[in-house]
């Protein structure tokens, strides 16, 4: 039988584990999570960092082994406008900077059918498995910063 005061040490001593640095002295990034990529996603986003305005998403691209940044990762958009569409004016792609950091201004998405509202990102980076993800805003929010971790191939 296990005692519940056991249990909770047995349960911090794991977390701390696995939240450890590597014994190299490596840190590691916890990939992000794949999501669905939908049915509107067209090739060939044009590049441009402003689809519209009144919400700005922005982070930084790094690798899932050691949280360095990856630069020149290209990261695409594409989202509803205010009119709950998919349209040409809200997609878009970004090269990301020298620090692997990206900035996105555009209209706060709207949802549709069940979905809550969201952006679709893919992003690409030669000796990466690519990563196609969601970001879903928090209501009334203006910005937000969301990282974009990708494992090595």
């Amino acid at each position: 039988m296990i005692h519940v005061a056991s249990l909770s040490i047995f349960c911090v001593a794991a977390l701390l584990l696995a939240s450890a640095a590597p014994a190299s002295g490596a840190q590691k990034c916890r990939p992000t999570q794949w999501d669905e990529i939908g049915p509107f996603y067209r090739p060939n986003a044009p590049v441009r960092s402003k689809l519209g305005s009144g919400y700005v998403l922005s982070g930084t691209v790094r690798s899932a082994a050691d949280c360095k940044p990856l630069p020149g990762a290209r990261i695409e958009f594409w989202q509803t406008g205010r009119n709950g569409e998919y349209d040409d004016a809200h997609r878009g792609a970004i090269i990301a900077d020298k620090q692997g950091r990206y900035r996105l201004e555009t209209d706060f998405p709207t949802g549709y059918a069940r979905r809550p509202p969201h952006i679709h990102i893919l992003v690409d980076m030669r000796g990466f498995a690519g990563l196609i993800t969601q970001h879903y805003p928090q209501s009334g929010a203006k910005s937000a910063t969301f990282d974009l971790v990708l494992e090595p191939e």
